[in-house]
């Protein structure tokens, strides 16, 4: 049985995000846990509201690490039709995750995801939508507007045609390679709002040209939220809207970490401090993993800072897309 969402009382650190090597059952006994989440076929979950496997299997170190967003109080869980939640009253994780052939194909199920998320977390005590995930097969399937992701934003859109939005979130679009017909979507929403983000070297999303699709997609580039973290989008070889260097993986990787630093200063924080980011690299080839992870690892504190994800980006002429998140020193 769901129990009431929170109300917070906080004025502690934001959601703090990281890669942890345990098992998930001792994870999810830790105080504040909101959300645990494990990649590909081999993660070992319990049956918990907080736990969620993403369809998409992990590359390099093995076994791979399960990521977990740690709140700042007691954590309530839920369900609300379809989409489950948990809240420590300040954050709130949501997750849906639906059958494409139970709503007739990838626009129709994505507008009942969205329809949903929308109204529940519009109506929680966290209405604050900062950040999203979608993972989907076969993502660039399909020939001009048929094409699956071009599917997906015209859902994306009629989905949230009534939402009251101050500004889009933050979000990540990725193809997952299981064959598995199960859009996923997963979030963060807060009781306080973010500053949404544009990058100066990007078009932003929503003003894109039609020859991308009749509908364009709606994110921000990242949001900083209420305690100074920057929660960073999907980055990748893009500079104003067209894609750049195809088939050349180390261009792609530097025009990638150029709109990095970009997003960085437009939030008027420094990229110097890496032991405090996180980030997760998605990779159409997995034998690209070593020199991504060679390109990426100096810019942390640590190689344990980066998680590599097999998955298809949301072009088929860009071979890497880059998302993580910030936090404040």
């Amino acid at each position: 049985m769901s129990r009431p969402m929170p109300r917070s009382t906080l004025s502690s650190p934001g959601l703090q995000a990281s890669y942890v090597w345990a098992a998930a059952e001792d994870l999810l006994a830790r105080p504040g846990v909101l959300a645990v989440f494990g990649f590909g076929r081999a993660a070992q979950l319990p049956e918990d509201r907080r736990a969620l496997r993403v369809g998409l299997e992990p590359l390099g170190t093995q076994p791979a690490p399960f990521e977990v967003w740690r709140g700042q109080g007691p954590v309530a869980t839920g369900e609300d039709g379809a989409l489950r939640w948990s809240s420590d009253g300040e954050h709130l994780f949501f997750a849906l995750e639906l059958d494409e052939a139970a709503h007739a194909g990838i626009a129709a199920t994505t507008a009942s995801a969205y329809r949903h998320l929308t109204r529940f977390v519009g109506a929680s005590p966290t209405p604050h939508l900062l950040r999203l995930w979608n993972y989907l097969d076969a993502i660039n399937a399909g020939e001009g507007d048929a094409e699956r992701y071009r599917q997906f934003c015209e859902g994306r859109a009629r989905g949230i045609a009534d939402a009251r939005w101050s500004s889009f979130p933050a979000a990540t679009a990725i193809g997952r390679q299981d064959g598995v017909r199960t859009l996923q979507v997963y979030g963060l929403a807060t009781r306080r709002p973010g500053r949404a983000l544009e990058n100066p070297r990007q078009v932003s999303s929503w003003r894109y040209p039609r020859q991308y699709g009749p509908t364009a997609p709606v994110f921000a580039r990242g949001m900083l939220d209420a305690h100074g973290q920057l929660l960073i989008s999907g980055t990748a070889a893009v500079v104003g809207h067209a894609s750049r260097h195809p088939d050349d993986l180390d261009a792609q990787m530097a025009e990638t970490l150029a709109n990095l630093d970009a997003l960085v200063a437009a939030a008027g924080l420094p990229f110097g401090t890496p032991a405090h980011s996180y980030l997760k690299a998605y990779l159409r080839d997995p034998a690209d993993a070593p020199r991504v992870a060679a390109t990426l690892t100096p810019r942390l504190c640590a190689a344990e800072h980066l998680l590599l994800l097999a998955g298809d980006i949301c072009r088929s002429d860009l071979l890497v897309e880059v998302d993580g998140v910030r936090q404040p020193a």
